[in-house]
């Protein structure tokens, strides 16, 4: 049962590249999304760079075992809050573009970026309840080294399971925050049993498309000591080509959720997947 679900997953994540192939302009929105998540995490860092005394002050408070100040859950609510924003609006795009190809159209980046603007308001909500989320989890965690890390890592992963088909419900959809978490569930419900199983596939076709990167990086280590710069040059070269592969795992992710959004909400086998396909990805409930 496990290495079928393994195959199954496999084959969504290659159904999924295939979409990819033919509307490369999806990995973009991945690629802007990475490219805003390190400017907000710049921002944040940079006042803590120019004043790192207030990191040496929650250091040493934490070896205190003294709680934080108000003051930094608040920075960590807006960084949490900023993160979520850039990640959701820029899935949402990618998932917008993947419906319209699913649909027989041809989508530019102006179409996902368009749909992600009109969903502006359910995405800032949905960055605000995501953030809040997160900040409640940091408190738990927070309240007792050992048992609170355990209570946050199942509350987490609950509520990511959740959550699963929010992005694609608040673009389809377009319902608040609320609603599209009682969407996601209610499909989850419908159709469920291995509704995780894209992860799993897209994760060993990663690691495969990642191999002649890290076969490049290993010939250039081993060769370190014997000749300097062919081994520079080999590190060089696979560092680079896992650089340029580090987009496919989201774009692959957001095309994939997209396509089990559209199987499961409506029935509809998106193009590039077939039923059989994605009928073994969702166990439904017997009746």
């Amino acid at each position: 049962m496990f290495f079928t679900r393994i195959s199954t997953g496999f084959e969504l994540a290659c159904s999924s590249w295939q979409v990819l192939r033919m509307n490369k302009k999806l990995i973009v929105f991945p690629v802007l999304s990475g490219i805003a998540c390190m400017l907000v995490l710049l921002s944040f860092a940079t006042p803590f760079l120019i004043h790192p005394q207030w990191l040496d002050f929650l250091n040493v408070q934490a070896r205190q075992g003294v709680h934080p100040p108000v003051w930094a859950y608040a920075v960590l609510f807006a960084f949490y809050f900023c993160n979520y924003f850039v990640i959701t609006y820029f899935n949402a795009a990618l998932i917008s573009c993947a419906i319209i190809s699913f649909n027989g159209g041809e989508p530019t980046l102006a179409d996902g970026l368009g749909a992600a603007n009109s969903r502006l308001p359910q995405i800032l909500a949905w960055a605000m309840v995501s953030a809040t989320v997160g900040v409640l989890l940091k408190v738990i965690e927070n309240i007792h080294e050992k048992v609170g890390e355990i209570i946050s890592l199942i509350l987490g992963t609950a509520w990511s399971i959740l959550t699963f088909f929010v992005v694609p419900v608040l673009v389809v959809e377009k319902v608040g925050p609320f609603q599209a978490v009682t969407r996601s569930t209610a499909i989850l419900r419908r159709a469920w049993g291995e509704s995780l199983v894209s992860h799993w596939g897209i994760g060993l076709f990663m690691f495969l498309v990642s191999l002649p990167g890290i076969i490049l990086i290993v010939l250039g280590a081993a060769l370190v000591a014997a000749a300097l710069v062919p081994a520079i040059a080999l590190i060089a070269l696979g560092g680079l080509y896992m650089l340029a592969i580090m987009a496919l795992g989201p774009t692959l992710n957001g095309i994939c959720l997209a396509a089990l959004y559209q199987y499961a909400a409506d029935g509809q086998v998106p193009r590039a997947f077939d039923t059989d396909l994605l009928s073994g990805a969702f166990v439904r409930k017997s009746r």
